[in-house]
Order: structure tokens, then C-alpha cells, then sequence
């Protein structure tokens, strides 16, 4: 009755922050539903006192259970109203469509794309208020500015719009920037530098670790290869252009080139099938190493630190069995990442990603293995294809909605690629570190890294030609997806308690 309680607070508080991201009905809606809750539960309490009938005491129950719902909801969606209260957005709306001469500090390492470089800056002048807002400038790749430049900014100040893809897809773009606390834009304007070391010490020394690390990757091997590594092994934001991205689409192999935490969830599987040949504790401490490693490098950003936390998640389920007790923590992990941020429900699709594929890792895979005892288990096959599969159920909902992409080969491209994956990592890293002792030291290292690069280039390209790799479906509604998910939550919960 416990474990039951404590999916439905976790689920009223996720309901309302749901509820909440879509429809705004005032600050004290939050509190009128905490008040229903309050009287539904002091009528559920005063009737428990005075009967003892077991149908009755049944039916009260459920009462009790709607509200602790309702109250839960309410608390979610008061933490929302909380959040965008202290957001800063508004604060600059009298600056907007004006050419504005400002400072600012540049908080977030730059978003290298294909055609320009994004850069997240704050305005001097709010960085001591108690409300600080953020703007996303785009500007030209050179000169090259990093995290925790001072810089003078001249241009027009703009408001974030929606837009919509080739398929008249929208893109609620306002509010994806808006979970960061980014509300103003400015497209090319002047930039010059004032100074460095402005930013938080350890990410200005860990960024330039990282930059370092890129620049010995792209001596020893060549672009697309370099930039594919640099975002498998730290996470490094360099585009690796239109064509090849679409082609990673196609393939179902995205999760992978825009580091939405997906394919670091994976990989800590993969991880641990790699060093099973170890103690199971030796080889969850390897992993989890890796992971930390991981997160440090790439500069600890909230997005990577909540892919991380779940794929450790999996690895510590993997390691005790306790596939029930890990569900319920990984719930808990979940609810925390909301009451920090409960916009990222609805509006990050790295966190859905995520949390879906780590559901499938812990909860379907284990049930699938038995489905496919004809797969061998030489070079841990089968438990690699359940996985590919499981997390392939669980977030193909969400590419529906969002892209619109049903990858027909995505299961053996998965499996051809992921299975190299870390090993490349790993190859990679060793090019990247050698490189600081010496180019000739990194170049055995860098060999190694391109033919495994290339093979997996190789697969995805070979793939993405077949004519019937992929089918694109211009509508997936988001009712159907909720749906899907629904379905999803009631087998969860009828075979929750079977490991």
C-alpha cells in the first residue's frame, strides 16, 4: 500500500506540473485544489472512525487516494507558478526591438552549428538582482568567444517565436528556451571581447581541459569523424551538418549526435556487459566511473547530469536484480529533477528521452530476455538486442511526436552500431589524453578511433540510402502519444511487482 501511496503523490505532483505547463489559471487555482484535497481528506478520516465495514473501508480507500492525488497535483502545479514567477520573464521587454549597447558574461560553453555559433550571455546589470534573465545570441563562427568571457554586445534585442518545420510541425521554441531561463534573442550583432575568467573557476578549467582535448582529437583525425567523437566522448556541441544529421535520423541513431542523454543511457548498459567479465561490483564501479567521468567532462550541465544520474540508475538495477526497488528510485529521481526544474515535463525533450529509455532499460528489458533465447549470448547478443529493443519501445512514442520518424532499420543499425560504441569511447579518450604527451603517442590511439568511426559512418550511411529505411508521419497527434503512454502506465503498473 506504501510503494502504491507513493506513485500516486509522485504522480498527482507530475500531473499537476503537466497540467500546469499547458493552462495557467491563476496563482490560486494551485490552492483551491489543495483545499479540495484538505476537505476530501478530513471527510475520508472522520468516515474511517466511524465504520468498520470492509466495503465501505475499501470504497474509502479510494478516497483517499483522489486525494492525496489532488493535493499532490496541486503542490505541482504551485512549484510551477513558483518557477515562472522567478524566471526574470519581462524583465527586458522594454529593451525589445531597440539597438542596445550592453556587458554581459558568457555562462554556457558555445553551440557550434553548422552555419553560426550560439552563445548563452547574461547582462551584467542582472547579474546581482535576485531575477536574472538570459540571452541567446547567434553570431558567426569567428572570432571564437568562451564560457566566462566578458563581452560588449551591440544589436537589437528580440523576443524568442515558434516556428514550424517542413511538415507544418510547430515547435513550441518560446518555451524550450524558456525552461532555461532564456526569454531574448539577438541575431548577429557586434561582439567585442573585454576580458576572461569571469565564470565559475572549475568549468573555466574544466571547458578548457575539454577544448584542449578536441583540438589533439581533430590533429589525428579528420572531420565528420573528429566532431562524432567529440560528442560521444565529451559531449563537444559542433554540428555535424545537415546531410549526415538527417542520415543519424533516418537510422534511429539521433540520440546519438544531439546528446539528448539517450545514448548515454545505453551505453552505461553497454558498459557493463563490457567489463562482465570482472566481479559485478568491480564492474558497477568501472562504470559508474565512467559515467562521472563522462558528466565532469562535458562540464556537469543539468541536462548531462540528469542523463547521468539515470544511467547509473541502470547500473545499479543491472547489478542487484531489484528491478521493482530501482523503478520506484528512478521515480523519486525523477520527481527531484521536477520539484528543480518542472518545466523541463513538457518542454525538454533530453529529460523525456531519457527517463523513457531508462524506464525501458530497467523495467521491459529483463521480461524480453526470455522472449529470445534462440538469440545467442556470445558477445552478450541477446541481452544487447533487448536492450536496443526496450528502449526503442519506450521512446518511439515520443520521436513520433516530435519528429515524425519511424525508422524501419533502427533495430539492427542500433545493434551494429551501439555494440561499438563504447569500446570508441573509450579508443577515443585515449587519442584525446595521449595528445597532450605527444602527437606520435596519439596516433596509434587516433587510428583505431577513425576505422571504428568509420564503420559505424559507414553503417549509418549504407542504412539511410535503403529506400525503405524510414517513413515519415506528417501528424502524430499529441493525444494519441499520451495515449500510448497511458497503455504504457497501466501494463507498468499491473506487472510492476514480477521481476
Amino acid at each position: 500500500m506504501q510503494k502504491d501511496f507513493l506513485y500516486v503523490v509522485l504522480g498527482g505532483f507530475a500531473g499537476g506540473v503537466f497540467f500546469r505547463s499547458f493552462f495557467d489559471l491563476g496563482d490560486s487555482f494551485s490552492i483551491f485544489l489543495m483545499l479540495v484535497a484538505g476537505v476530501v481528506l478530513l471527510f475520508y478520516f472522520l468516515r474511517k472512525k466511524q465504520t468498520k465495514d470492509e466495503i465501505e473501508l475499501w470504497n474509502l480507500g479510494k478516497i483517499l487516494i483522489v486525494g492525496i492525488f489532488v493535493l499532490s497535483a496541486g503542490v505541482g502545479i504551485l512549484r510551477y507558478d513558483f518557477f515562472e514567477n522567478r524566471s526574470g520573464e519581462g524583465s527586458l521587454d522594454h529593451l525589445v526591438d531597440q539597438r542596445n549597447t550592453f556587458t554581459a558574461i558568457v555562462i554556457d560553453e558555445p553551440d557550434i552549428r553548422e552555419n553560426n555559433t550560439r552563445l548563452t550571455v547574461q547582462p551584467t546589470w542582472t547579474s546581482d538582482v535576485q531575477i536574472s534573465v538570459k540571452v541567446l545570441l547567434t553570431t558567426e563562427h569567428y572570432p571564437k568567444f568562451n564560457y566566462g568571457d566578458e563581452v560588449k554586445i551591440i544589436g537589437v534585442l528580440q523576443k524568442p517565436k515558434n516556428f514550424s518545420s517542413d511538415d507544418s510541425r510547430e515547435f513550441d521554441y518560446i518555451s524550450y528556451l524558456a525552461k532555461d531561463n532564456i526569454h531574448y534573442q539577438m541575431y548577429y550583432p557586434q561582439i567585442e571581447f573585454v576580458s576572461a575568467g569571469n565564470g565559475n573557476i572549475i568549468k573555466e578549467k574544466l571547458f578548457s581541459i575539454k577544448r584542449n582535448f578536441l583540438k589533439n582529437v581533430k590533429k589525428v583525425i579528420p572531420d565528420p569523424h573528429s566532431s562524432l567523437l567529440g560528442g560521444l566522448v565529451v559531449g563537444a556541441k559542433e554540428s555535424l551538418g545537415k546531410g549526415l544529421q538527417e542520415d543519424f535520423r533516418k537510422t534511429g541513431l539521433i540520440h546519438i549526435v544531439v546528446l539528448s542523454g539517450y545514448n548515454l543511457t545505453i551505453v552505461a548498459d553497454f558498459i557493463m556487459r563490457i567489463f562482465s567479465f570482472l566481479s559485478m561490483g568491480l564492474a558497477t564501479l568501472l562504470g559508474a566511473s565512467g559515467i562521472i567521468l563522462f558528466a565532469i567532462m562535458t562540464g556537469a550541465s543539468a541536462t548531462i547530469v540528469r542523463a547521468s544520474l539515470m544511467a547509473l540508475l541502470v547500473m545499479i538495477a543491472r547489478t542487484t536484480g531489484r528491478i521493482s526497488q530501482m523503478t520506484r528510485i528512478l521515480f523519486v529521481a525523477g520527481f527531484l529533477m521536477l520539484l528543480h526544474n518542472p518545466s523541463i515535463l513538457v518542454f525538454d525533450p533530453s529529460f523525456q528521452l531519457s527517463f523513457m529509455a531508462t524506464l525501458g532499460l530497467i523495467t521491459l528489458s529483463p521480461k524480453l530476455e526470455k522472449y529470445f533465447s534462440f538469440v545467442s549470448k556470445k558477445f552478450q547478443l541477446r541481452e544487447s538486442l533487448t536492450a536496443v529493443i526496450s528502449t526503442q519501445i519506450f521512446v518511439l512514442p515520443l520521436i513520433l511526436y516530435m519528429m515524425g520518424d519511424f525508422s524501419i532499420v533502427a533495430i539492427p543499425v542500433n545493434l551494429l552500431v551501439l555494440m561499438f560504441i563504447p569500446i570508441t569511447m573509450l579508443v577515443g579518450f585515449l587519442t584525446g589524453v595521449f595528445g597532450f604527451i605527444n602527437y606520435f603517442v596519439a596516433l596509434p590511439f587516433g587510428y583505431i578511433s577513425y576505422a571504428l568511426l568509420n564503420y559505424e559512418l559507414k553503417v549509418v550511411e549504407i542504412f539511410a540510402n535503403l529506400p525503405f529505411s524510414s517513413i515519415h508521419i506528417p501528424y502524430f497527434p499529441f493525444w494519441v502519444m499520451v495515449l500510448v503512454y497511458g497503455i504504457y502506465f497501466v501494463l507498468f503498473t499491473k506487472y510492476k511487482n514480477e521481476d
